[in-house]
């Protein structure tokens, strides 16, 4: 039987070589890509990600990883709240915004942004946004892992979705 380490233990960290080459095998693994979102106390800020998927349907609830080094990890924890926005891919240049280094308040710029329940910006167009809160935070690496509960959700029937492959964005669906 193996037995796991005390999540609170802290793992050898790799060599740069093993870095280097876990990044482009990451590159590799085609993932859809998000906008997450969130306002309150904490501000308003955002980030791309793909690091998102189910957890559960009973209760609905994704888990969505943030790196702790990240300028929005601070407001998304104050803030207790978040929406992933499914992108499709008119949504190149928006995520582009999300995923670099564009100070927070700049990040809004493009697209048409409502809200929901918690209070956290909508992409008017996403394909899918779902509204969460965040129920549990676990920590792994440089990353927290969190587990939200989905309380409302805005679907939408058409567009096609957005990849991100091999370090750039490829349009999928019919």
């Amino acid at each position: 039987m193996t037995m796991l380490a005390a999540p609170h233990t802290v793992p050898p960290q790799p060599n740069e070589t093993l870095r280097a080459g876990f990044r482009n095998a990451m590159s590799r693994l085609g993932a859809a890509v998000n906008i997450v979102t969130t306002d309150g106390p904490g501000g308003r800020t955002g980030f791309a990600a793909t690091a998102v998927c189910s957890v559960s349907d009973s209760p609905p609830s994704l888990v969505v990883c943030i790196n702790r080094g990240s300028s929005a990890y601070k407001p998304v924890i104050d803030n207790g709240v978040l929406c992933v926005n499914v992108t499709g891919d008119t949504h190149r240049p928006v995520c582009q915004l999300f995923a670099g280094k564009t100070p927070a308040a700049e990040r809004f710029a493009l697209g048409e942004w409502t809200d929901m329940q918690t209070g956290s910006p909508v992409l008017h167009d996403a394909l899918e946004a779902f509204d969460c809160r965040i129920s549990e935070v676990y920590s792994s690496g440089s990353h927290d892992l969190l587990i939200c509960e989905v309380i409302a959700l805005k679907p939408r029937s058409e567009g096609r979705g957005l990849a991100y492959f091999d370090r750039a964005y490829h349009a999928i669906g019919i």
